[in-house]
């Protein structure tokens, strides 16, 4: 039996503006390779320009609020505004 390993290039970085706050910080997910495997993000905004020169990314558009949503497409930054019980 062969196994074929997918390849995953890791030199494509990908960034997704999710938001602003009225203090500069620039909220945002980071992904090395996949744009589906992210990490969230907050930078100052001259923070964030750095990074995104640095890491050479590739800026992918805006998530789209009226799409359908899965129970696993939730981000932590949603939380903040949710109350658990």
């Amino acid at each position: 039996m062969r196994v074929e390993h997918a390849t995953m290039d890791i030199t494509r970085r990908f960034v997704r503006l999710s938001g602003e706050r009225p203090n500069g910080f620039v909220e945002f997910e980071f992904a090395i390779g996949e744009p589906e495997i992210f990490v969230e993000m907050i930078l100052p905004r001259a923070a964030f320009a750095e990074f995104c020169a640095i890491n050479h990314v590739e800026m992918l558009p805006p998530r789209d609020p009226d799409a359908p949503q899965g129970d696993w497409d939730w981000r932590l930054a949603d939380a903040t505004h949710t109350r658990f019980k």
